[in-house]
């Protein structure tokens, strides 16, 4: 019955693509480790986050591959391990096998948002156990000594059973993802992507979690700095002049569906001034 609640849940996908066929794998893993989770009681010191969250909780179009949360309180001796057990049988119920490594023994380092600049990572290597299909990977990271201010709300799924989830609320959120877009020291297009989708939504700013974020990690830590949608909107403009619109698109391009391949023509300096417009507006 497991295998086959799998087999069901990939075909409701209708996967067109060789790639869209293993982000659907993926995003099955992802919510099969979220049940595990969930029902270890994750969800009691912790909060999902970033855009594998939208995508399941809220309905983002473009795939995510990796699980980012957020700890509710700081806490340093916070480990996967103890979660790890839980997972392993979880999956095994499904038809996979799994392990964790650490991020110390992974290849290549982890790249994070400033928002996780204390943060504890671990990588899932998940493996079919009914044939020799190449393992999948999915990287968990969670923020260990989080900035004050988050809002949170209690989202229900039923794949592959019924569960609970806590979530950081859409502003705080939104919130996130505005330091990643103004504090990252590399190009990420799935940020913009994501940015044009809370825009699109008119999703607010929690500014009380943007203030603590600015201030604890990147170029203006401890500055003191007024964070006011004025501000927000003037940076955000300046972040848009400097950014390669080219490299930008390839990063998220792999994420999207083909029928979404067109709205990339769009991205330009002048969209995204546009849609910073926008945000001015309804702040």
């Amino acid at each position: 019955m497991s295998v086959a609640i799998i087999q069901e849940k990939l075909l409701s996908y209708q996967c067109k693509t060789v790639l869209e066929q293993e982000n659907a794998l993926k995003e099955i893993a992802q919510e099969i480790a979220l049940l595990a989770l969930s029902s270890a009681g994750f969800f009691q010191v912790a909060a999902f986050q970033g855009g594998t969250c939208l995508r399941i909780l809220y309905g983002l179009e473009r795939f995510s591959e990796d699980l980012d949360f957020v700890l509710q309180k700081p806490n340093k001796n916070f480990a996967w391990e103890h979660y790890l057990k839980n997972m392993q049988e979880e999956f095994s119920a499904y038809g996979f096998n799994v392990e964790l490594k650490s991020r110390a023994k992974l290849d290549n380092a982890v790249k994070m948002a400033f928002l996780k600049a204390d943060s504890e990572g671990g990588l899932l290597v998940i493996r079919d156990l009914r044939s020799n299909k190449p393992s999948l990977r999915i990287k968990l990271e969670i923020d260990t000594h989080p900035p004050v201010g988050s809002n949170y709300e209690l989202k229900y799924l039923d794949f592959p059973l019924p569960y609970s989830v806590k979530t950081q609320d859409l502003p705080s959120l939104f919130s996130g993802k505005c330091h990643a877009l103004l504090c990252r020291d590399y190009i990420k297009g799935r940020d913009w992507y994501d940015f044009i989708w809370y825009v699109a939504r008119q999703v607010g700013v929690n500014f009380e979690l943007l203030s603590h974020a600015i201030a604890q990690v990147g170029p203006w830590q401890d500055k003191n700095i007024q964070v006011t949608p004025q501000w927000l909107v003037e940076e955000l403009n300046k972040k848009i002049e400097i950014i390669d619109w080219d490299k930008a698109k390839q990063d998220v391009v792999r994420f999207l569906k083909p029928r979404e391949l067109a709205t990339l023509e769009l991205w330009s300096k002048d969209f995204f001034r546009s849609r910073v417009a926008k945000l001015a507006n309804y702040l």
